[in-house]
Parts: structure tokens; C-alpha cells; sequence
């Protein structure tokens, strides 16, 4: 069987990858561990050790995705995000380097290894039961209704003229369109809508940067950094949010440091002026346009002007350069409203801190709670009120949340889990409570 690493002499600093028909190599833990660097990374898949430390790079979800999984084990990671495993192995066979030792555990550090095999057992049992195959008339449903909306709010403003009533009503159908456009991008960027990841792609750049004017490639850049590692601060891009907000964990080090760059005891309440009004408006459209540009992502520029062109080729007419200018920022601001709230309240109120190297399942489930469905609440949110089921499977199209919940709710019985549902509203309620713990804490506020 040979040694572990190498006959005589340990890992060292990159291993080349493994000849073809010869014997892996072996490794534990306690070498892998040492491979969780910048420039030098390591993860296991399946009990077999890569090296991705020169191809992470060129990894489609980024370098920063793949590499959270640094040192760790990545099997579930590698099964919830791509659809064709096989497909995926022929780029991993080049950066085989070895496998786990016999004797060692298929995950590092004191994990549930029956709440893994369970896990496995129901995504297998949800294969099974076709929940990952998308219904094309459901999506095909969602863009004509985003589209009917775009044509009514110019219909309005070319029968009714431009004034304030029928301004205000655009404005408000046009935000509704946009917020629903996230949700179709966003299901596009986990590529469960098309069986072929290529389609979904294209799909996704076209309702992204047509519908939206923003960079798929800058969305599912940051996006699957929050889905690998979900609350996770430096990992997760939604919660690393310091020093402007203090959640979960930051309020603890802030404290112990004294610093106090803003009163952290109000900020739910300049949560209010800079949180849900600015996000989309200010934040998210100079950060796309940074990506963009130092990407050099030369298609989603082009994509989002022409979603510029069209919107204001389509209003000026009517008011002008100054009014079109300002019924844009107004579909950004109420936009950005929805945005906020409606992808927070699954997220916020629930813990937030430094990397604990949880299995799969435990570490989607600590950082996430569903909201009550309904008709309403499932088209409102995008069926983002089922936030557990999407964490744990993200390539599930949405219209199989509802069921494969009661599977997830087995397996959260079984472990003592706690699986979350709130009140609509409640979940609204508790983002600024949240907010109001946070920065409440004694040796913050005092």
C-alpha cells in the first residue's frame, strides 16, 4: 500500500498529480490540514485528495468558492453544486494527488457521520423522486409575467401620460418586475432550470444584464461564496459587512477591541437610510460595474448596456433625461426594498460568525429558517421563504421546495435539528431586532 504521502517522508509542499495506474498515495488529516493557504490548497472529495492549488483559478465559480473548502472535506459541496458529477470528475482527475488513509475518517474533526449518511440518503431518495428535474411551463410562466410587466408600465405611461399617478404606478409595477427578475436569475445561476449548464448560463446573462443591467458573472461570483459558507465571516460576502454593521460574532470582537467607528446601538435604525434604500441603488451598481471592469467581462457590460439603452430609449421620450433618471432611481430604491428584506430574513437572525467546519447540512441549517408558505409568500420571495431547502440543494428548481420540505423535516427530527419556519411578518420583524441585539450588547453600547 506504501506510506502515507510518500514512502519516507511527508506531503511536502505541492505533490504532482497521480501517475495513471499506479497507487495513490495516502494521507491523513493531520497532512491535509497543512494545505490550506493562499497559494497552496488541498480538499478531499469522495476520500480522494486534490490539489487545486494552480487550477482554483480557473475554476468556473471562482477561486474564492473553491477555496473556502480548503483543507476540508468537499462532498457535498461538489454534489449540491454541480448537476453532471461525471462531467465535473474529468476536470478533478488532472489534480489527483492521492486518497485518505484507510483508517481515517471521511470528514476531519468531530462530525455527525450518521446526519451525513442520512443527508446523502435523502438527496438520493430526492433523485429518485425526479425533484431535480425543472417543469419548463412554471419558468416560461415566471418570464412572460416579468415581461408583461415591463410592456404594461411603458403602456401606462403612453396612454396615461407622465404624471404622478401614473408615474408612481410604473414605478412600482417596474420594481416588481426587477425583484422578480433576481428571483429568475437567480434560479438560472444555480442552473436548475435547463439540463445543460451552458443554457442556463446564457439564459442568466440575458435576464441579468437585458432584464436587470447587472453581471451574471458578478452575482454568481459572490453569491456561491455565501451558499458554500453561509453566515460565515470573510467567506460570506452578505455578512462580512463590518465596520458599518455589527452582526453575530463581530459585535463580541469589536467590543473586546473598543472599537466604535459608528453608534452600533442605533444602527437599526441607520439600517433604515443606508440598508434597504442604497443596497441595489448605490452598493450593488458600483460593485458590478468594478467587477465588470476589472474582469474584464466584456459580454455583461455590453448585456447591461443595453438594458440602460432600452430603459432609456423607452423614457425619455416622456420625461426626459432628468425624469427618466429619476424613475430609474426610483425602481432601484423600492427594488432594493424587496431585495433587503426579503433576502435577509431568512439570514440575519440567525448565527453569524468565524468558520466552524460543520458537515453540510448542520452548517446550512444553522445559518438559515424558512418563512410560512403560501400562494403569496412563495411568488412574493421567489420561493426563497423555503431558504433550507434551497441551501441544502441548490440546483432544485423552486417549485420542488414544497416537496422535498417534509423529507428535510424527517431529517431534522431524527438529528435534533431545529427546523425554522416564522410568520411572514415576524421574519421582518426579527432582521431589526437582530440588528438591535447586535448592537446592544454591553461592551458595545456603553
Amino acid at each position: 500500500m506504501g506510506g502515507v504521502g510518500e514512502p519516507g517522508r511527508g506531503p511536502g509542499p505541492r505533490e504532482g498529480p497521480a501517475q495513471l495506474g499506479a497507487p495513490l498515495p495516502i494521507y491523513r488529516w493531520e497532512q491535509i490540514r497543512a494545505h490550506d493557504l493562499p497559494g497552496d490548497k488541498w480538499l478531499v472529495i469522495e476520500r480522494r485528495v486534490y490539489d487545486i492549488s494552480r487550477w482554483a483559478q480557473r475554476h468556473p465559480g471562482g477561486s474564492r468558492l473553491i477555496g473556502h473548502h480548503g483543507a476540508e472535506d468537499a462532498t457535498d459541496a461538489f454534489r449540491a453544486f454541480h448537476q453532471d458529477l461525471d462531467f465535473v470528475r474529468k476536470f478533478l482527475q488532472p489534480l489527483l494527488i492521492g486518497e485518505l488513509a484507510p483508517e481515517e475518517p471521511s470528514q476531519d474533526g468531530p462530525q455527525n457521520v450518521q446526519l451525513i449518511e442520512d443527508f446523502r440518503a435523502l438527496r438520493r431518495a430526492a433523485e429518485d423522486m425526479k425533484l431535480f428535474e425543472a417543469d419548463p411551463t412554471f419558468f416560461a410562466l415566471l418570464l412572460g409575467h416579468i415581461l408583461a410587466m415591463e410592456v404594461l408600465a411603458w403602456l401606462i405611461i403612453y396612454l396615461l401620460g407622465p404624471g404622478w399617478v401614473p408615474s408612481t404606478l410604473a414605478a412600482l409595477i417596474l420594481a416588481i418586475s426587477q425583484a422578480q427578475c433576481w428571483c429568475l436569475q437567480h434560479d438560472l445561476g444555480h442552473a436548475s432550470i435547463f439540463r445543460k449548464s451552458r443554457w442556463n448560463h446564457v439564459a442568466q446573462q440575458f435576464v441579468m444584464g437585458q432584464l436587470k443591467g447587472f453581471s451574471a458573472h458578478w452575482w454568481n461570483f459572490r453569491h456561491f461564496q455565501h451558499h458554500a459558507k453561509p453566515n460565515i465571516f470573510h467567506k460570506d460576502p452578505d455578512v462580512t459587512v463590518a465596520p458599518v454593521f455589527l452582526l453575530g460574532e463581530s459585535s463580541v470582537e469589536y467590543g473586546k477591541k473598543k472599537r466604535r467607528y459608528l453608534p452600533y446601538n442605533h444602527q437599526h435604525l441607520y439600517f433604515f437610510l443606508i440598508g434597504p434604500p442604497l443596497l441595489t441603488l448605490v452598493n450593488f451598481e458600483v460593485e458590478n460595474l468594478a467587477y465588470m471592469l476589472v474582469c474584464l467581462q466584456w459580454t455583461d457590460l455590453l448585456w447591461a448596456a443595453s438594458f440602460y439603452s432600452r430603459f432609456f430609449l423607452s423614457y425619455v421620450p416622456f420625461y426626459g433625461v432628468p425624469g427618466a433618471l429619476l424613475l430609474f432611481v426610483a425602481v432601484r430604491v423600492l427594488e432594493s426594498h424587496w431585495f433587503v428584506w426579503i433576502t435577509q430574513m431568512n439570514h440575519i437572525p440567525k448565527e453569524i460568525g468565524h468558520e466552524k467546519h460543520r458537515d453540510w447540512a448542520s452548517s446550512q441549517l444553522a445559518a438559515t429558517c424558512n418563512v410560512e408558505p403560501s400562494f403569496f409568500n412563495d411568488w412574493f420571495s421567489g420561493h426563497l421563504n423555503f431558504q433550507i431547502e434551497h441551501h441544502l440543494f441548490p440546483t432544485m428548481p423552486r417549485h420542488n421546495y414544497r416537496r422535498v420540505a417534509p423529507l428535510v423535516k424527517a431529517l431534522c427530527a431524527k438529528h435534533g435539528l431545529h427546523y425554522e419556519v416564522k410568520p411572514f411578518l415576524t421574519a421582518l420583524v426579527d432582521i431589526v431586532g437582530s440588528l438591535v441585539v447586535m448592537g446592544d450588547e454591553p461592551w458595545i453600547s456603553r
